[in-house]
């Protein structure tokens, strides 16, 4: 039945047929990839490839946005700043980068290491060429990365020797014992997204060569932050949490948690007392950041995710995703203890008005968080970090916000010499500030850490690319081809339609129509010359007793090749309309396995992916997040479930029909969400009846996409977390595509008519190369102008 956007329609899902394809076993399926020594293994084996790939000498050429940074998770200095003026910086999927002279410049110091998640930065207090770097974002977020262990310089960041834990995946803490180098401490909070034994705090004696697991709860409750004693470093504090990630809800407590709390040790780790005394119920007790007063250590704050009621929601009431909002808990709450943590008492949010500020101070996303510092020089000074950076002047009791930098704060260094200057990283990169936080230098552009999500394209002259960036929205950038195909310039991207989790679609007859799907599917148009006036919504209301649509975070919408005013758009249904998006049609059943038992915060069981074939209209193909894959060959009259032998119940993350054989379908999955990095790529020759791998020697996954090249068909393109594969016989044997620093490449397309490369990379930003010397679309084209074909 057709929907006008905007008005409320009963929905009638057609009686479309469905078929359900055999699953008798065509091959076996692949084991998964699940540790993380196994990961730096296969990662090496790609190294090795990168130095006999024929196409190791192109280049990949960076072209913006230079205008914005990205997502940083920590940042520390060498002290006393005016002596020295070097800071690291680590990133959240964009590795780790130092300045030597106060972030004039930088310069990525971890580029070929086998992650570029950062979870936490520890510089030796004796040896400031000595760094830690512990890999995997410990901020449980939807595009945080595993890691893979534990990383040592002694050279300033010249090289780099893996210290082991490989297994962790994420790392929240690293503390040097200050009188003695070779010991150091680890806050594992474990793998993401399925329990572990390899969380916890670990400690070494002999500089990494080995370790012990000092203090463990169990398979789901990780170590998250430390602290030492100034006075006594065998005195430790440490925070742990437990917490499971599922695919359809955060990472929330729930009444059945008992492991997250406080303990302490005197005697280096061989024993502990926990200390929670005055903090909430375990089971009212989320992620908690603490930290010590240097100047009075009996002095300790611990900034508490709390789960206690604040207020319940009312009926109706959404949040920042649109999403009916649930209880108003506490969330931030500042505890302080005079007596090293014997006894607590709340400090924070006992007036109405500082109340109202603690509730508002995380958001929805409370887990994100979790950081606290307290000044070096006045144990009454202290900063929490949520959506803002917040200063207390009166120990906890009062907070505001400074403003100036980005949002969503991560990490915090206050110079131990001078209280004035402060380092902050958030998700807008790096900033400075000399005055304690009145004013800022931000954003430090010289931090290309752009989060990109995804890819489109236009056929302007010169082309343009849309994408999405985490926490920035979406962003146009030009592909200047004007001085060579070789001297692409780095560029400011300018800001449109769309948010940060957004799939952009161009009617590319008169590039300047666009569509773009905003938070889990919401859906808009405009035409770019009336922006923002143009804008209209296209999503259709669903009546009451309706199922409500769900959308993935970057719903998939797709301008129809065969027609530009149709449009297809995906959520738990695909969805077609035939006039630019002014009214619809639902032209599949829900396509996801619409599991009761697996609903929650996160949009989940969703289309993530479909195609149309260029050859015929009305052959789509359809994947989705929960791990089915569809087809249907007259516009969603039938369906026919194709997802058989081999073929594991994966997140599909990349469908494209072929455009020389119309039976020819390729995909790739992502094991991400089951910290798995096996690498899971496809190709069918019968519409999906049969699939075969075609991996080939890629090493390590997972894989986020794969496109077909436009001039031979026997040419394809894979991107990974970690680089950008090319096959030229159609995916029996895969070459590293030139020398890319290790980045998480989200998306990828050939531009039919330039011939050039885009990559939309989570972390570095965007990224070309010349196709020409690999599918010689320039030497054919010689050959067609003078008659040799």
């Amino acid at each position: 039945m057709t929907h006008q956007s905007n008005t409320p329609a009963k929905l009638l899902i057609p009686l479309i047929g469905i078929l359900l394809v055999s699953n008798a076993i065509y091959g076996q399926v692949k084991a998964p990839v699940l540790s993380g020594k196994e990961k730096v293994a296969l990662f090496a084996k790609q190294s090795e490839m990168e130095q006999t790939s024929p196409f190791r000498d192109m280049k990949w050429q960076f072209i913006g946005p230079t205008n914005i940074s990205g997502r940083c998770t920590d940042v520390e200095a060498v002290s006393p700043h005016g002596s020295n003026y070097t800071i690291w910086v680590g990133s959240a999927t964009g590795g780790v980068w130092k300045s030597a002279n106060e972030g004039t410049t930088f310069e990525p110091v971890f580029e070929q290491m086998p992650a570029a998640s950062i979870g936490d930065i520890a510089i030796d207090p004796d040896n400031p060429e000595v760094v830690w770097v512990g890999t995997g974002e410990a901020n449980i977020f939807r595009s945080s990365n595993a890691g893979c262990g534990v990383f040592k310089t002694t050279d300033g960041g010249k090289s780099w020797k893996l210290m082991g834990l490989e297994n962790t995946f994420t790392t929240g803490r690293i503390r040097i014992n200050p009188k003695n180098s070779d010991v150091v401490y680890v806050a594992a909070t474990g793998h993401e997204w399925t329990p572990n034994e390899e969380r916890g705090l670990f400690k070494t004696t002999d500089g990494g060569k080995t370790w012990t697991k000092i203090l463990y709860i169990d398979e789901n409750t990780g170590a998250y932050d430390l602290v030492l004693d100034p006075r006594d470093p065998n005195t430790l504090y440490c925070t742990t949490w437990e917490r499971i990630r599922l695919k359809w809800n955060d990472p929330r407590t729930s009444e059945s948690t008992k492991n997250s709390a406080i303990w302490k040790s005197t005697d280096s780790g061989k024993n502990w007392k926990k200390i929670i005394s005055g903090l909430p119920s375990p089971n009212r007790l989320g992620r908690i950041g603490i930290d010590i007063a240097r100047t009075n250590p009996r002095i300790l704050y611990a900034y508490v995710d709390n789960y206690e009621v604040a207020y319940p929601a009312k009926q109706g009431e959404t949040d920042s995703y649109g999403r009916q909002r649930k209880d108003v808990i506490k969330g931030a709450t500042v505890y302080r203890s005079d007596n090293s943590g014997e006894t607590w008492k709340q400090v924070s949010g006992l007036t109405p008005e500082q109340k109202t500020f603690m509730e508002r101070h995380s958001a929805t996303y409370g887990w994100v968080f979790g950081q606290i510092r307290v000044d070096p020089n006045d144990e009454n000074t202290v900063y929490t970090m949520g959506l803002m950076l917040n200063q207390s002047t009166d120990g906890g009791k009062t907070f505001k916000s400074l403003r100036g930098p980005h949002v969503d704060h991560h990490g915090l260094w206050i110079d131990p010499a001078n209280s004035n200057y402060l380092l902050n990283v958030q998700d807008g990169g790096l900033g400075i500030s000399y005055d304690k936080g009145q004013t800022w230098k931000f954003p430090i552009k010289e931090l290309p850490l752009i989060q990109f999500f995804n890819l489109g394209f236009d056929f302007s002259t010169p082309f343009r690319v849309f994408g999405s960036i985490q926490d920035h929205g979406s962003y146009i950038g030009v592909v200047d081809l004007s001085a060579g195909r070789d001297k692409v310039p780095a560029k400011p991207f300018e800001e449109t339609i769309g948010g940060e989790g957004t799939s952009h679609t161009i009617n590319t007859e008169n590039n300047n129509t666009i569509y773009a799907s905003g938070f889990y599917g919401q859906l808009g148009r405009a035409e770019l010359d009336k922006y923002p006036q143009s804008y209209k919504d296209l999503l259709p209301n669903m009546l009451p007793g309706e199922p409500q649509l769900r959308g993935e975070w970057v719903a998939p919408t797709l301008v129809s090749p065969h027609n530009p005013d149709i449009i297809y758009h995906g959520m738990q249904f695909l969805m077609r309309s035939n006039d630019r998006g002014n009214t619809w049609d639902f032209i599949s059943p829900d396509l996801s396995f619409n599991d009761p038992a697996k609903t929650g915060d996160i949009s989940y069981q969703t289309i993530s992916v479909f195609d149309e074939s260029p050859l015929r209209y009305g052959l789509l193909y359809a994947g989705t997040d929960d791990g089915r894959i569809w087809r249907t060959k007259d516009g969603g009259k039938n369906w026919t479930e194709i997802r058989n032998g081999a073929v594991p119940v994966k997140f599909v993350s990349r469908i494209t029909a072929s455009k020389f054989d119309i039976g020819t379908v390729y995909m790739t999955q992502t094991g991400r969400r089951d910290d798995d990095f096996q690498v899971y790529i496809w190709k069918s020759d019968d519409f999906g009846d049969t699939w075969q791998d075609i991996s080939g020697n890629i090493p390590v996954g997972p894989v986020n996409t794969i496109r077909e090249d436009p001039v031979n068909k026997n040419i394809l393109y894979a991107g990974t977390d970690g680089a950008v594969f090319v096959s030229k016989d159609s995916g029996k044997k895969w070459d590293l595509l030139g020398k890319l620093p290790f980045s998480y490449v989200h998306d990828l397309i050939i531009h039919p008519r330039d011939n050039m490369i885009v990559i939309a990379t989570h972390g570095r930003g965007v990224w070309v190369m010349d196709a020409n010397p690999i599918n010689e679309k320039d030497k054919m084209r010689e050959r067609r102008q003078f008659n040799l074909e």
